[in-house]
């Protein structure tokens, strides 16, 4: 890599370091993994600085915006939400729990089976994590701002191949 052609960042740094004691490894895969666990990183810190004003942490936001996107009445089982929040029962319940004595989500009984529950986000949740997805949203579009928008839509259609390709 040419370091005039870009500014160095801390994975140069890494492959750089690699290069010297190990010459013989090809760290290309490192310098795309690499970026792409410091940018999760970064990008969770600011997510929770964007949603902590609003009394939600990213995880709570994530339960809120999953029964959000279900449109009206905005309602799913536990079991449904654990699935799509890749979550266990358990650690489920406990954000539940908490979402409900704040008043953002009720439970009830699943009037098609007697023994499941169905959460709904009440117009307190919908209002919060409608306005929490607005602040989410400002804070990702200020990083994508380093790019015009064909890079951001280039590095968008390369990223889903390549997460397409993890999942199979």
């Amino acid at each position: 890599m040419n370091p005039q052609a870009h500014p160095q960042d801390p994975v140069d740094a890494i492959v750089e370091q690699w290069a010297a004691v190990r010459p013989d490894l090809d760290t290309a895969a490192m310098e795309v993994f690499g970026r792409i666990f410091r940018l999760s990183r970064a990008m969770g810190d600011r997510m929770e600085k964007a949603y902590a004003p609003l009394g939600l942490s990213r995880g709570e936001f994530d339960v809120l915006a999953t029964l959000r996107r279900a449109d009206e009445p905005y309602t799913l089982s536990p079991r449904e939400l654990s699935a799509t929040l890749m979550l266990t029962t358990g650690g489920m319940t406990g954000r539940l729990d908490k979402l409900e004595r704040a008043g953002l989500l009720r439970r009830s009984p699943d009037p098609h089976d007697r023994r499941g529950l169905r959460v709904t986000l009440t117009e307190q949740g919908l209002d919060l994590v409608d306005r929490a997805v607005g602040a989410g949203l400002a804070v990702e579009r200020e990083a994508l701002s380093a790019l015009n928008a064909q890079q951001a839509g280039q590095l968008a259609d390369l990223l889903r191949e390549l997460l397409l390709s993890t999942e199979r």
